[in-house]
């Protein structure tokens, strides 16, 4: 009965800090709320709680993107060509045309592929159309 008790007075003290914390309660306390939060360049500022929910969302999103990734280099090197330097390309007018049909996120997808070292063009962003010419290099 003890042990439920300490679970219970925990969980209220919890609650109450929440309250403290949560902007939308009566209970809002804004200097506590400002004294208590994370500032940038500490551990675990700009990332959600560890073991919450949104940190298991985070997680499921960020395999999804991987998959992705991955998924974009192999219709890359699916579908490339190799230049004289040995490496596997395939130009964004094509790309784009192919992979439409799986994903309309073809340039972020890349975008994010190049972010991690695993593609190279040129260009900050490519434009469909305009850029159909540029060649996208596999690098993994």
């Amino acid at each position: 009965m003890g042990d439920l008790l300490n679970k219970w007075k925990k969980f209220s003290e919890e609650h109450v800090e929440g309250q403290k914390l949560n902007p939308f309660s009566e209970d809002f306390d804004y200097d506590h709320a400002m004294a208590v939060r994370l500032h940038k360049g500490q551990l675990g500022y700009g990332h959600p709680k560890e073991g919450s929910k949104t940190a298991q969302r985070a997680e499921r999103a960020k395999k999804h993107i991987h998959q992705e990734m991955n998924e974009m280099c192999y219709i890359i090197r699916d579908m490339g060509q190799m230049d004289k330097e040995g490496h596997i390309y395939v130009t964004f007018g094509r790309l784009f045309d192919h992979y439409v049909k799986i994903s309309d996120k073809v340039l972020g997808i890349l975008l994010r592929c190049r972010k991690h070292k695993m593609v190279d063009f040129e260009g900050q962003i490519l434009w469909q159309g305009q850029d159909d010419d540029v060649k996208i290099r596999l690098l993994v």
